[in-house]
């Protein structure tokens, strides 16, 4: 096995285009691209799209845009070439066919002409009498006159790759020594009876034709592990490979119910956290610590002091849980670190159409601009700018009825009245005096300024939730604020 000094790392993200790219995924590729940099290695993009039935040019699209929207660049792959062009697998389909070839000419592999229901029959005598299910070597050894009797039958045979008879074990990045027997890893397919490669031959092949080194992927793969080290031994001997690379298996991602966070999953889609507005550096920062930590007591970093401090050796095996209220928490840390120009850019998408509920021409560039250092302190994802802002942009607040049962309590229209009274003769230039202003209304009423604000800011944004309340107000204007205070009064009384 190959260690990190032993050469130039070379690692690769090779998913296959099928569906929107899901978290799991995602965190594969962080840590891949991490150890990458880490190591001032190579990281290698490739695509994997030899199942025409499930793979589209569509999912292929959104896998380079998800790439770029995470800030992940490559050495090598699509869009940047490389020496080991091409980089999609329905693009090398001649080289799988030639290598297939040459394990059968070195008797490495061989034709199987077992039929399905045949498969099925054995293995469940197998499972009868105790015996491992898998493929039994039927066909391993036949002669050619048998052979010859197969396809006069009209069969057409898969290619199997013949295992050795030996324990296979290989040391882990992540888990550890891991062993083998012989008997739980037997001959597995590598060509379908159409001529078509399986994953089982052109994932490890081109990892050898593209001197990868180092294995990064996810733990539902492990069990493939042996069929493809006893296939690099074979590759080595017929001078296609150059050495067996090392493998780290990631842990699992967990959903709810402790099952494995699959595509089926709302919160696995890629494509939500993009539309909620989650900052990349936000969603990698919480998926790098699935499996893996800065420093104990440390969870918000950038992902340059990942890359600084990155080492696949100091990954968890144990699965690891995917918390959405912590990956927002997590979010609005990056969100707050940005600075307000920043901010206020990537907020930018969701103050126009389709996000934003006011006509264009409704929207005021220096309100917006004064208002966002307070929004950038509130705000989970980016999506939450548009209700905490439209009070600004609106002709007349949003009607809420929750908000307006839960805040307008009785004697809520003589508070308002008299915080109306109090606000007409405010400083409209300090936030202080506008707070001072509604303090004394609650005053006279018997109420806290928590309770006193609680109508004034309903009948002016709408909401009992929001901004900072008299931030808001003087953002907003005095003759704005009064009309809206006048326009609740004109509520309660009818």
């Amino acid at each position: 096995m190959s260690s990190v000094a032993s050469a130039p790392v070379r690692v690769r993200f090779c998913p296959s285009p099928t569906g929107n790219p899901h978290v799991g995924l995602v965190r594969t590729a962080l840590f891949n691209w991490a150890f990458a940099r880490h190591h001032q290695g190579t990281l290698v993009f490739r695509i994997e799209d030899t199942d025409a039935a499930r793979d589209s040019e569509e999912s292929y699209g959104q896998l380079l845009d998800a790439m770029r929207w995470l800030g992940f660049d490559w050495d090598e792959g699509p869009e940047v070439g490389g020496p080991h062009a091409p980089y999609r697998q329905s693009q090398r389909m001649d080289l799988y066919k030639d290598v297939a070839r040459k394990l059968q000419d070195a008797g490495r592999a061989y034709p199987c002409y077992c039929s399905t229901e045949e498969l099925d029959a054995r293995r469940d005598a197998a499972r009868a009498a105790g015996r491992p299910s898998g493929y039994d070597g039927h066909c391993r050894d036949l002669t050619d006159e048998q052979k010859a009797a197969y396809v006069a039958e009209g069969r057409t045979p898969i290619i199997r790759f013949r295992m050795p008879d030996e324990t296979i074990t290989f040391t882990d990045l992540v888990r550890g020594e891991l062993t083998f027997t012989a008997e739980n890893v037997p001959d597995y397919g590598i060509v379908r009876a159409n001529g078509a490669p399986l994953y089982t031959l052109v994932n490890p092949v081109d990892d050898a034709l593209m001197e990868i080194t180092h294995v990064l992927r996810g733990e539902d793969l492990l069990s493939s592990t042996p069929r493809q080290i006893a296939l690099y031994k074979a590759l080595i001997d017929l001078g296609i490979a150059k050495e067996i690379p090392s493998f780290g298996h990631l842990p699992y991602v967990m959903g709810e119910g402790n099952k494995k966070l699959s595509k089926r999953d709302p919160e696995s889609s890629l494509n939500l956290y993009r539309e909620r507005g989650f900052l990349p550096e936000g969603l990698l920062n919480y998926l790098s610590l699935l499996g893996w930590s800065l420093a104990a007591d440390r969870d918000v970093f950038s992902m340059d002091e990942m890359v600084a401090a990155f080492e696949i050796s100091d990954v968890n095996p144990n699965p690891a849980r995917f918390d959405l209220k912590k990956c927002e928490a997590i979010n609005a840390d990056h969100i707050r670190l940005l600075d307000v120009k920043d901010f206020t850019e990537r907020c930018t998408p969701w103050l126009k159409a389709p996000f934003a509920p006011w006509a264009p021409e409704d929207f005021d560039e220096a309100k917006w601009q004064a208002v966002a250092p307070h929004a950038q302190t509130r705000l989970k994802v980016l999506s939450e700018i548009t209700d905490n802002v439209d009070f600004l942009f609106l002709a007349e607040p949003v009607e809420d009825e929750v908000s307006w049962t839960k805040a307008m309590k009785e004697g809520s229209d003589a508070l308002l009245r008299t915080a109306r009274e109090k606000l007409e003769s405010a400083d409209w230039t300090s936030p202080e005096s506008l707070k001072e202003a509604v303090l004394a209304a609650g005053e006279a009423h018997g109420l806290k300024l928590g309770k006193a604000q609680a109508p004034v800011r309903v009948a002016v944004t709408g909401r009992t939730i929001g901004l900072p309340l008299f931030e808001s107000l003087e953002i907003l204007g005095k003759e704005k604020t009064l009309a809206r205070i006048d326009a609740a009064l004109a509520k309660l009384s009818a």
